[in-house]
């Protein structure tokens, strides 16, 4: 049932409605002109959506958009003149012009951002609602998402963990009858979005979206049900876009002039404003209100025109945050005693939980167990369910949600369980965690951890064993460690934690079982970006990563019996990486041998030959190697796994081809 709206209030949401499809009418004819540049989505005919659903939320509330979102960002309260900047890609736009139409967002009016990637923000907007929940804060979160996101995974995988915690969260679904040209009838086996609800426990309900009254009833009532605890609910607004999926689609023809003629008789602001009459609100007024949005978009088209555009100095500043300072330790230090692996990451973990409220772990099997090696052991009873979260199998939902959170606030460590299920989470990685920084102009936060074990040598087949680093250190926003013994995973890891961009911090299965080793119990960290030299030598210098660098330590002692001195050095950070050392080192041994266990081909080692060939080629004595796994997936058979993982003899072996020596 809908509270009756007085005119004052209708008065404001007609004023509303005209802002914001004059301010997209405004885009279309910039379009045009070549003045808005790259692509837009205009949101002219579904404007009641936007405005009856903000007026519902309180200004601390949290919105998350879709690539057709001016219409969100502006009813929750974005300023046009910085809106329409962006999209002219001019400096004073909301992201500094690094994100455009499909990516404006304003944190300080709680709107997370507008996303390119269709159902991305269903996950994002579930993570804000976790995060509101483990922060006590009060507020509820809000994703619109169009029909078309209603078929992707994350819906789905949100849906689930949103009821089973009861989230405070809000999941509007914009439906205006197509996924770019495929109708709702030829994608969805449903007849109503909203139906779906009842599959996931929670409310489901499918209104007028062109009735700002109703879509304003149903979110007020869905927005209380979520302030009061009670979970999440799913609207289905129904509703129909006026122009094209995007102004530079130039697609054929795919709806008929009948159809769109019919949809524009229940067209929202029309509609409103017969109602406003109703209630004896006189012509003139209306006028007066058209004018008045028509004139704040005009001085927002001329603000943003007169506006500069970026400079390229602004790129790599926006791209992460600084890391934070610090000075290692050293595992000689007076408190240190001999742990492993797995016990290493454990302690840096709770002590950093210890130490900051906002730090989080979620992941499968994390609590009660303790997660399958046991890095999480213990955590539960510590820090209580809240802060350790077992979640269902659903790595879309984890990953996403994890940014949501991040975004928001907390400072979540996402265990995966297997590092090859992180195919499951790349979006959320790769196109949220790694770019929200960037496309919001190089000013917010994204302190996330995403940890989990990689590698062969245990038997767990191809689909357990991968070395995935180079994906990863291939994508700039990232920051990614892969450390080589416990006292460096507990201080590579409170550093992760600490961190303000997204870490990918990886551990090598094998090293859970066979690596000990001195770690200081006192809390420490170590700074990012900075390789450790475990042997120095005046040789061959042997970059080595992960479980290759006990291989190359006993490759270095072997290599010693026969004269041959080698300097080795684990990075310890991948992305970003200390070339500096490396140089250095090279410079003083003039030869050079790569070992990682992932393949070889487009591997990192690859890109530490290619620094070193740029930068230090006048003091290479000979061709650098590479050592890595055969280019076959991990074999299941024992002896066929040892035969595709390189060892300390392939190291030894690489050295003396670089020495000249064929023994």
């Amino acid at each position: 049932m809908n509270v009756p709206l007085d005119t004052a209030t209708l008065e404001r949401f007609y004023l509303d409605l005209c802002r914001v499809r004059r301010f997209d009418e405004r885009v279309i004819e910039l379009f045009l002109k070549g003045i808005v540049k790259g692509t837009a989505h205009s949101c002219v005919g579904q404007e009641a959506i936007a405005v009856g659903a903000c007026a519902a939320l309180e200004e601390s509330d949290l919105i998350v958009s879709h690539h057709r979102g001016h219409g969100h960002c502006i009813a929750k309260g974005a300023e046009m003149p910085r809106m329409m900047a962006e999209l002219l890609g001019r400096e004073t736009g909301y992201c500094g012009g690094l994100g455009g139409s499909m990516h404006i967002a304003a944190l300080d009016r709680g709107i997370l951002g507008a996303n390119g990637v269709v159902g991305a923000g269903i996950g994002l907007g579930a993570g804000a609602a976790l995060s509101a929940a483990i922060r006590r804060s009060g507020q509820v979160a809000l994703a619109f998402f169009g029909d078309g996101a209603a078929n992707e995974g994350i819906f789905h995988e949100a849906s689930n963990v949103a009821a089973l915690w009861k989230l405070p969260f809000v999941m509007l679904c914009e439906n205006n009858r197509y996924g770019l040209s495929t109708p709702v009838a030829l994608a969805t086996s449903v007849p109503r979005i909203a139906s779906r609800a009842a599959a996931y426990g929670m409310p489901g309900e499918t209104i007028d979206g062109n009735d700002v009254a109703a879509v304003h009833g149903a979110v007020a009532r869905a927005v209380a049900r979520a302030r009061a605890g009670e979970g999440p609910s799913l609207i289905e607004a129904l509703t129909y876009r006026y122009g094209d999926h995007s102004m530079r689609a130039n697609l054929p023809r795919y709806r008929g002039e009948e159809e769109e003629a019919e949809a524009r008789q229940g067209d929202a602001v029309e509609r409103l404003a017969e109602e406003l009459r109703t209630r004896q609100v006189p012509g003139a007024r209306l006028d007066t209100l058209r004018a008045d949005a028509a004139a704040e978009v005009e001085a927002a088209v001329g603000a943003a025109e007169r506006a500069k555009e970026p400079r390229e100095a602004v790129l790599a500043p926006a791209v992460a945050a600084p890391h934070i300072a610090c000075e290692e330790p050293g595992a000689g230090h007076p408190s240190a005693r001999e742990l492993s692996m797995t016990e290493a990451i454990n302690e840096a973990i709770a002590q950093e939980m210890a130490r900051e409220p906002s730090v989080f772990v979620m992941g499968e099997d994390v609590g009660r167990i303790g997660g399958i090696f046991g890095c999480t052991r213990g955590l539960l009873d510590r820090f209580g369910a809240d802060r350790v979260r077992d979640t269902p199998i659903s790595e879309a939902a984890i990953a996403n949600m994890a940014v949501g959170a991040a975004i928001t606030g907390m400072r979540p460590v996402v265990e995966i369980q297997i590092f090859d299920f992180v195919t499951l989470m790349m979006d959320a990685i790769v196109n949220q965690a790694a770019k929200f920084r960037f496309m919001l102009g190089g000013t917010p936060r994204v302190p996330v951890v995403f940890r989990g074990p990689q590698g062969g040598g245990i038997r767990l087949g191809a689909q357990h064993s991968q070395s995935l680093e180079a994906w990863f250190a291939h994508v700039p926003g990232l920051v990614v460690i892969a450390p080589s013994s416990p006292y460096d995973a507990k201080g590579l890891l409170a550093s992760a934690i600490r961190d303000e961009n997204p870490v990918v911090f990886l551990e090598h299965k094998l090293l859970y079982v066979q690596s000990r080793g001195p770690v200081p119990a006192a809390e420490y960290a170590i700074p990012i970006g900075r390789a450790a030299t475990l042997r120095p030598g005046r040789d061959v210098t042997i970059i080595a990563t992960m479980a290759m660098v006990p291989q190359a330590l006993k490759a270095a002692a072997e290599l010693a019996r026969d004269g041959i001195e080698a300097e080795v050095i684990d990075p310890r950070t991948l992305r970003p990486l200390d070339l500096d050392t490396i140089l250095a080192s090279v410079r003083r041994t003039n030869r050079l041998v790569v070992a990682q266990e992932g393949w070889t081909r487009h591997g990192f080692g690859a890109e530490v030959v290619a620094s070193v060939v740029e930068h230090a080629f006048d003091w290479l004595d000979a061709p650098p190697e590479r050592v890595g796994m055969r280019d076959v997936p991990m074999p299941y058979n024992d002896t066929l796994e040892r035969a595709v993982i390189p060892g300390s003899a392939d190291i030894a072996a690489a050295v003396r081809r670089t020495m000249g020596r064929s023994g």
